[in-house]
């Protein structure tokens, strides 16, 4: 086995007989099933996982990664929609009360985005990548507009729009926008700092974001 994988398995070890035998009652529990009240949509990062950022027990939070912590808008089609298909069922099936969608900082797919840099991948390598972030287009035009040089303080602005454009594509649900209507289900924008492990929470009438 590949080293890395090694290090896996012996993670695993170590897992089994700590954190797991710690909360074995817990284990048991959700071997009948989940009832998370709260759903998480971050981005596939290694640095930047939910469970860890707030400190969650087993079972507390439906999780979905992916890269630049996107959600498609809502589209009826034979096409696979995997971030879809997940929201859909925490809020439809586990009727999860809470959708947070998380950025981070220097985050790769919010940069690529900004800068382009799978542009010209055609059918070749990036091509998936190039298609996904795609969706921060109308973002990159305003932001590049915005910033003759693109420095820090621009691929900020890229990571947050990229979250206040997924709470926009959320509301495009039918099944999000009438549970929100309804005041049974909240949506939430957070955004989290990996050099100061801050986690920043956007005010949902001006969009800005701020410590928590």
């Amino acid at each position: 086995m590949p080293a890395d994988f090694e290090a896996l398995i012996d993670g695993y070890r170590r897992f089994r007989e700590t954190a797991w035998a710690a909360q074995r009652e817990r284990w048991r529990e959700l071997a009948e099933g989940q009832n998370p009240k709260v759903m998480v949509i971050a981005c596939s990062d290694s640095r930047v996982d939910p469970s860890q950022i707030f400190d969650a027990r087993p079972g507390e939070i439906f999780v979905v990664r992916n890269v630049a912590n996107l959600v498609p808008p809502f589209e009826r089609d034979s096409a696979y929609h995997g971030v879809s298909a997940a929201l859909e069922f925490a809020v439809t099936q586990l009727q999860v009360q809470d959708v947070v969608v998380m950025g981070h900082g220097f985050c790769g797919g919010c940069a690529a985005a900004l800068t382009g840099q799978f542009d010209d991948a055609g059918h070749g390598e990036g091509q998936f990548i190039a298609r996904w972030i795609g969706m921060l287009c109308a973002a990159r035009q305003a932001i590049r507009a915005r910033h003759s040089e693109l420095d820090r303080a621009a691929f900020l602005e890229m990571e947050h729009e990229g979250v206040r454009l997924s709470l926009a594509n959320l509301r495009t649900f039918p099944f999000v926008a009438e549970r929100e209507a309804a005041g049974r289900l909240k949506l939430h924008g957070a955004w989290f700092a990996i050099d100061g492990g801050t986690l920043h929470v956007m005010d949902a009438q001006s969009g800005v974001f701020a410590p928590a």
